[in-house]
């Protein structure tokens, strides 16, 4: 159908559109209704001066704020920017805000203003635009930086929204180059910013922690290790664990992965001497090689000895430590990794375990040639095991939780742990009765008993000894058998058919789950290209599953009533379901959303161009929710967690109908059915009798 624009005067459309509090739908109808013109749906304003662009809502809207903020009445420019912060959310008001440099406004109110209502609006709505990537961090003022940083200093609880955006913009500029995260180094100290993860706000507290790690993260080696000097020395590592980690909801799945950022950027200042193979010339490495030989073995002064004497008892002790080359040990230090950190690890436990040191050389090698367990090539060997399983040298993930309790008992963790595990290698060892053609059998033992017990998250270095050393190697055993047990019983021909009879019933009662589930709710956070927001809405599905409710809530509103949530969509109107790259709030902003990617979901209803976007507070609610939709539009749900929660009940339902047949082998087909007999006159015939 074709457009017809009506023309008026710049002043006239401003007073039309601008003055007057109406929708726009409702000036284009009084304009048509004015020019007797039927039909206002097909007809749009358009500015007859300048530019000659379409008049939209969004910048209606945003040329009236970029004039209230600007009002003398200090009334008038409070409630623009409190309105401000609200609608900087939309992409659209974004990009006509900003095309008036509208973002340059709010830098120069926060630098002229000191009323705390007024910066806290003002940085809200800054932050919001700059969300979107319009625009780059890299041209903010000093001033401005400084005003941020000093308003850290303000402790009081009256001041936390300002403290939390303010955490939240230094995070983003120090994450956005070096120069910024220069300046805010240099105006907010570690005091000023440890001061603030002791509050009791947990939301203060994990923007303070977001500071931190992208302070650490974004740090060169020297930086990073006075950081690193400041907080063993103030015992933060143990800090936050014990008092941090007990905070709830939505803040503690955040928290879970600062705690593994931290864990990550602490154990990769390792990687250096990991990737570093030892060099043969270097004078303090031959010297930390001989004195590990010097502390296993009591000798007789090598200054008397001739020089042929002393290479040969070198090389003999050098063998005994269980060096591959012993003529020359330092080659066996030449791969990488783990190069010079596992010369470093078995320096730590010479030195800090003397007695069990010598203990592990002296009865190895005492022992017959081919029984006894080589230290240093045992010790390369367990060394990069552990870098692999703790992960040093990986760049931290983006969505990764999984970090170890352990590591916040202890300040040197790799060191202590090789301490802990060489004397368990030595005792797997005795316990296979292995040689040396063995060792890659015992390594792989090793590794095992190491993963389990850290997978079972121990708290303490001592807790983690105690069940390592449990761990031994019949026990291994015993559960390399059960889980093989359960594995052939899975894969047994007539299970498996069983299995494909039993699976429709189950997952329809897993269908019945997930829509129980949508029915009861979940809360989402506000898009936006940063990990947190402060913002949260609720959807839910209808009783019926005819309708998906959804608005906006407070963070402890837990379970908003269905009535309270204003918006709705049917669910006959859903015409497609959107997940990761494809939805259009991961197309529009590509930078930090990436990192959001696999939590995003989208449906589209009514027409493609429009839709309701998701972020998920969890891989699970994703999976959830998914699964949900996917059964609403009548479709297979396809999620890791509904494979993984039908292989559980698949595996419950099979146990429990074999009971009968413990012990009893199940044939790999069924039997063959035999022939009919010729006659069936073996049957007794009742009736004779009654006669």
């Amino acid at each position: 159908m074709q457009q017809v624009c009506v023309f008026m005067t710049l002043y006239n459309l401003f007073f039309c559109v601008s003055v007057q509090k109406k929708p726009l739908s409702a000036v284009i109808k009084e304009v048509c209704d004015g020019w007797n013109l039927p039909g206002p749906e097909n007809y749009a304003l358009q500015y007859a001066d300048g530019v000659q662009t379409y008049i939209t809502e969004s910048g209606r809207c945003a040329e009236d704020l970029y004039k209230g903020i600007q009002s003398s009445d200090a009334g008038v420019r409070c409630d623009s920017l409190k309105e401000l912060a609200s609608v900087s959310t939309d992409v659209t008001f974004a990009q006509e805000f900003i095309s008036r440099d509208g973002h340059l406004l709010l830098v120069k109110i926060v630098e002229d203003s000191n009323d705390n209502v007024i910066m806290t609006h003002t940085l809200t709505g800054f932050m919001e635009l700059m969300d979107h990537g319009i625009v780059s961090w890299e041209n903010l003022s000093s001033v401005f930086i400084k005003k941020v940083c000093r308003s850290l200093s303000r402790l009081s609880p009256t001041d936390a929204s300002i403290q939390q955006v303010s955490l939240d913009i230094l995070e983003n500029m120090v994450l956005s180059s070096h120069s910024l995260f220069l300046q805010v180094k240099q105006e907010v100290t570690m005091e000023r910013l440890i001061a603030h993860l002791q509050v009791t706000n947990q939301q203060i507290q994990t923007k303070a922690m977001a500071l931190l790690m992208a302070l650490l993260q974004t740090a060169g080696d020297l930086d990073r290790q006075d950081m690193f000097a400041f907080l063993n020395k103030k015992n933060l590592r143990q800090y936050i664990y014990k008092n941090i980690i007990h905070s709830s909801g939505s803040v503690q799945d955040e928290m879970a992965h600062y705690l593994y950022v931290l864990q990550s950027v602490t154990l990769n200042h390792l990687e250096p001497r990991m990737r570093s193979p030892l060099d043969c010339y270097n004078q303090e490495q031959r010297d930390i090689l001989h004195g590990l030989r010097q502390a296993a073995f009591e000798t007789e002064s090598e200054n008397s000895l001739s020089h042929e004497r002393r290479r040969s008892l070198c090389a003999k002790e050098f063998k005994k430590l269980g060096f591959s080359n012993n003529s020359n040990p330092g080659q066996d230090l030449v791969r990488t990794p783990p190069g010079l950190l596992a010369l470093d690890t078995m320096y730590y436990f010479a030195t800090c375990y003397p007695d069990a040191y010598s203990r592990f050389v002296l009865e190895n090698s005492s022992r017959e040639d081919k029984h006894e367990c080589p230290f240093a090539r045992s010790s390369i060997q367990l060394t990069l095991i552990l870098c692999e399983i703790l992960r040093i040298g990986e760049p931290p993930s983006e969505t990764r939780s999984d970090y170890h309790p352990i590591f916040f008992s202890q300040d040197r963790l790799l060191e202590e742990l090789f301490c802990v595990c060489i004397q368990l290698l030595n005792k797997t060892w005795k316990e296979m009765r292995a040689t040396q053609e063995d060792f890659d059998k015992v390594m792989q033992v090793v590794r095992e008993q190491i993963t389990r017990t850290l997978s079972s998250k121990p708290t303490s270095l001592e807790l983690f000894k105690n069940k390592v050393n449990a761990l031994n190697y019949s026990e291994i055993l015993k559960l390399r058998q059960t889980e093989r047990l359960h594995q052939e019983e899975t894969l047994a021909p007539p299970v498996l058919e069983l299995k494909e009879r039993l699976k429709p019933e189950l997952l329809e009662l897993i269908r019945q789950q997930r829509l129980n589930r949508l029915c009861q709710g979940t809360m989402f956070r506000k898009i936006s290209s940063r990990r947190r927001q402060d913002k949260l809405w609720y959807c839910r599905l209808s009783p019926n599953h005819k309708m998906l409710h959804y608005g906006d809530v407070e963070e402890d509103m837990d379970n908003p009533p269905i009535e309270t949530l204003q918006e709705k969509i049917p669910v006959a109107d859903i015409k497609g379901l959107l997940t990761g790259k494809d939805c259009p709030h991961m197309k529009e902003n590509k930078g930090k959303q990436n990192k959001v990617l696999d939590l995003a979901f989208s449906i589209t209803y009514d027409v493609e161009e429009y839709s309701l976007n998701f972020i998920a507070p969890s891989r699970t609610d994703f999976c959830l929710w998914t699964d949900g939709l996917s059964v609403l539009l009548g479709r297979d749900m396809s999620s890791e967690s509904m494979r993984s929660e039908l292989e559980i009940l698949l595996s419950m339902e099979i146990k429990l109908r074999l009971l009968d047949l413990e012990n009893v082998p199940i044939p790999e087909s069924a039997p063959v059915v035999p022939k009919p007999p010729s006659n069936y006159n073996f049957c007794y015939d009742f009736s004779q009798t009654e006669q």
